[in-house]
């Protein structure tokens, strides 16, 4: 991290770091979305006075304000605005629906919330009424502005719970996660250190601004003084025009993000499919070997995979100088400040390279949950965060991660990773991408099924072929998949395109 980036990311406050990235680079680019630029200099005065719009209505220091928005210049305003004041944020992903958003607005007691209103179709702002919101407000292209004379001082106290995020609620209600500015500059600051970008670069967000990533990629534009290209609706090849204009850099977002990007490259093989290029990076999913060394071979880039959160948003990252197998079979090693414990099922600390349970502690770590109960029992005795991921450590520090302690399959007695056998089924040339689940089986207690997403044009294996495949690929035996099923498009979510497992056991448990 340069000395100026270190500098900044001792602010105690987000609204601080905005102040002495303006103070520097007043006239540099910040967000870029379509014509417009936003500068690091209007990013303060901006926010600033919509600030003031919004004391104006009535939002006060501490006050709770949920907002469910695109990713537009307009609602990094609104956050930053709310920063300024020293509200208690909620952001919602803006796919999400009355079920969740009820959820949300109800647990966090918001007294506002903003909407886009009618936004890809949807009345996002008649959904509001309906689950009787308070203090209901448009936020999508005209924001409230005023005098910032009229303002109180900034926020001082960084360690404050001043956001509310939300799990994906897969198979229950979501979790309200508790977050203070100074979690998220470090995550940021942890992202920044990883990627060694410089203010030469040119970045990406083709994610919900809603989500964790949304201030950790912002921050690290705050530390760096570089600008990001905004996308409100991301699409490939749709999008192509936007990071070929641009000059995007770096790009990215999850594993579906590489993959979407690697199906594109092959439509024109000999043609980088974005000249600038020269870094993909994300997190927030698996990502298998075979993926690291596509994009490396393919579309002549590095690939950098790291390992986060909603709870924490960086825990360990990739670094573009790290070795291809490191970079293509681990998630990085941990920045300084973060601590990652792997412990057995005494909750002993295990020697490198034995697998265990993954727990963590840091700056970034959140501070809980909204649910006092849920916060009881998120975090050991020594205070590190018990994840539900496993992995090992290996003696360069780099994380290893397994599976999920909820996705390991247990057949005959027998645990099976199902990360293992996916990182295989990526490998299998007709094979876009594969997610393997266990199903209740009355012989076995589970058994394995694989399911695929094929290549364009690919013919479909059969069972036989699909195990004999494996067999070659030295899987044991009592791992193989008993169930294959193939289906046009995994299902995923709306924010990093994770595969939502619950729904495959669901469908085809029956």
């Amino acid at each position: 991290m340069t000395d100026t980036a270190h500098t900044l990311g001792t602010a105690a406050t987000l609204w601080e770091l905005v102040e002495r990235r303006a103070a520097l680079t007043p006239d540099r680019p910040v967000l870029l979305q379509g014509d417009r630029t936003l500068t690091f200099g209007q990013l303060r005065d901006r926010a600033e006075r919509v600030a003031a719009g919004l004391y104006a209505q009535g939002v006060r220091p501490g006050s709770v304000v949920a907002w469910q928005l695109p990713t537009r210049i307009e609602t990094a305003l609104l956050s930053f605005a709310l920063a300024r004041l020293g509200a208690v944020q909620s952001p919602v992903i803006p796919f999400y629906r009355d079920r969740e958003v009820g959820f949300a607005l109800r647990a966090s007691g918001a007294d506002f919330f903003a909407t886009p209103g009618v936004w890809r179709g949807f009345d996002h702002t008649a959904m509001a009424r309906r689950l009787g919101a308070r203090g209901v407000f448009e936020a999508y292209e005209d924001l409230p502005e005023g005098d910032p004379a009229a303002l109180p001082a900034p926020p001082s106290d960084g360690t404050a719970v001043r956001w509310i995020y939300w799990t994906s609620g897969t198979t229950s209600d979501p979790k309200g996660v508790l977050h203070t500015d100074r979690s998220l500059i470090a995550g940021g600051s942890c992202l920044a250190h990883a990627l060694h970008l410089s203010d030469a670069d040119v970045g990406s967000m083709a994610f919900p601004y809603a989500h964790i990533a949304g201030p950790d990629y912002t921050v690290m534009l705050l530390l760096y003084g570089f600008p990001a290209v905004m996308f409100e609706q991301f699409a490939l090849p749709g999008a192509l025009g936007e990071y070929r204009r641009h000059g995007v850099t770096v790009a990215g977002g999850s594993t579906a993000f590489y993959s979407m990007f690697l199906t594109e490259q092959r439509k024109a093989p000999d043609e980088k499919l974005i000249p600038t290029l020269r870094l993909l990076a994300g997190g927030g999913a698996p990502k298998p070997p075979e993926v690291y060394h596509s994009v490396v071979r393919e579309m002549d880039v590095q690939l950098t995979h790291g390992y986060g959160m909603t709870e924490v948003p960086m825990i360990t990252m990739g670094a573009p100088d790290d070795t291809a197998e490191n970079l293509a079979t681990t998630e990085g090693r941990p920045p300084a400040g973060m601590s990652v414990r792997i412990v057995d099922d005494d909750g002993k600390e295990v020697p490198a390279g034995v697998d265990g349970a993954v727990r963590l502690r840091g700056e970034a770590v959140c501070r809980g949950y909204l649910d006092p109960a849920q916060t009881a029992g998120a975090f050991d005795p020594d205070g590190y965060l018990i994840t539900g991921d496993l992995g090992h450590v290996l003696p360069t520090g780099h994380l290893v991660l397994t599976g999920r302690a909820k996705d390991i399959i247990i057949r005959k007695g027998e645990n099976i990773s199902a990360k293992e056998i996916e990182d295989l089924l990526h490998a299998h040339p007709a094979v876009q991408d594969a997610a393997v689940v266990g199903l209740p089986d009355a012989e076995r207690g589970e058994r394995v099924c694989a399911v695929l997403e094929l290549r364009d044009g690919a013919t479909a294996p059969t069972l036989a072929e699909l195990t004999g495949y494996l067999r070659d690929a030295g899987l044991s035996p009592f791992k193989l998949p008993e169930q294959l099923e193939i289906l046009p498009a995994l299902p995923r979510n709306d924010a990093l395109r994770k595969v939502l497992k619950y729904k495959l056991r669901e469908r085809f448990s029956r």
